[in-house]
Formats: C-alpha cells, sequence, structure tokens
C-alpha cells in the first residue's frame, strides 16, 4: 500500500511547487488540489506508523492542515511538495503515536518503515548543493537560535521539549525559532538571488 501510493507521487514534484506557493497565499482550491495528489500517500504513511485506520485518516487531516499553516515554509530546495507533505504526515503521525504513550511501538513503526530509494546522481549533486546552502544559512544565524532550530528539526523535538532541555521559557523558545526560520527565508533568498545570473 506504501510503495503503490508513493509511487502515485512521483513525477508531479515540479507541478506540485506552484500548488504550495498558491496555498501559502491563502488558495484553497490549490489545498484541494495537493490533498487529492497527497492523501493515499499521507494515510499510507501515517497508517504504516499508526497501524489504525481511524486513526491515521485523523491525522492525515491534521496533516493538512498544518500544511496550510507552514505552506509559506516549503523550501523547494530542501526537497519535493511531497516530501514537504510526507513529512509533515509522519510528524503528525509520530506525535500521535508518543501521545498514545507508546515508545516502544514509535521505536518499532520506525523500524518498518521501507528505505527511502536512492536517488539519482542528479538528485544527489542537487541535494548536497542543497544542503551545504542550508548549512552556511544555520552558521549565520545566532547561537541560540541555530540551537533552537537544530533541536526542533534535525531532533525532532517540539518547543515544549526544547524548552524543557534547555531550560528557557517556552515563549522564548517559540521566539527563537520564529525569529530563526524568517532570518533563514532571507538568508537563503539573498543567496538565490546572489546566485541568479
Amino acid at each position: 500500500m506504501l510503495l503503490a501510493a508513493l509511487l502515485g507521487v512521483v513525477g508531479r514534484a515540479e507541478a506540485d511547487q506552484p500548488l504550495l506557493r498558491r496555498v501559502a497565499a491563502g488558495d484553497s482550491r490549490a489545498l484541494r488540489t495537493l490533498y487529492d495528489h497527497h492523501a493515499a500517500a499521507a494515510l499510507a504513511v501515517a497508517f504504516r506508523i499508526l497501524r489504525a485506520k481511524s486513526e491515521a485518516e485523523d491525522v492525515v487531516q491534521e496533516a493538512f492542515v498544518e500544511v496550510w499553516r507552514r505552506a509559506a515554509s516549503f523550501d523547494p530546495r530542501r526537497g519535493s511538495a511531497s516530501s514537504f507533505v510526507l513529512a509533515v504526515c509522519r510528524s503528525r503521525a509520530l506525535d500521535r503515536l508518543r501521545s498514545r504513550g507508546s515508545a516502544e511501538r514509535a521505536v518499532a513503526a520506525s523500524a518498518r518503515e521501507e528505505p527511502e530509494p536512492s536517488p539519482l546522481p542528479i538528485e544527489s549533486a542537487v541535494q548536497r548543493q542543497d544542503r551545504e546552502r542550508v548549512q552556511r544559512a544555520l552558521a549565520a544565524l545566532p547561537a541560540e537560535q541555530r540551537g533552537a532550530i537544530e533541536l526542533s528539526y534535525f531532533a525532532g523535538l517540539t518547543q515544549r521539549e526544547i524548552a524543557e532541555r534547555t531550560g528557557d521559557p517556552l515563549g522564548t523558545v517559540k521566539t527563537r525559532v520564529r525569529l530563526a526560520l524568517e532570518k533563514l527565508a532571507a538568508l537563503l533568498d539573498d543567496e538565490k538571488r546572489n546566485a541568479l545570473p
């Protein structure tokens, strides 16, 4: 089911990037189209983690609400529109699994996930360039903001978990993450403009 659903999104990567830009601009029809393109794959991912169809369906709905809210943060240099949508869905599913209080099931679900197919050589080069751009932008952030982003996006911690780990107030963590994302967007935008001939 997962492989078939994921194969259904192959080939739409470029077509879906403009959809995410339209979603970021508040176009609900674009969100519906994006949902039509990716709901089956998102449901497969959520079901694979949760093993409960009704919960997986709830998670997909929550994920698309989050895609609606976070569409402006989509950066095509970090991945495709489908990977953005599926990452949001996977994150929501794992959050749901954690909320059930089952760390063991989260580990087991993670172990059952099929490995990502190897990227084509050109994709590897593009991904490497993207990673280097993001690393340069991250290095330009103030230490507190960089730390908050790294804990959030690379360690997978929630903002509340970051606050508990660092001992900082939750509001401070939220502000650091927001400011860091704004600065990253500006830095990556500047780099993109400077790279254009």
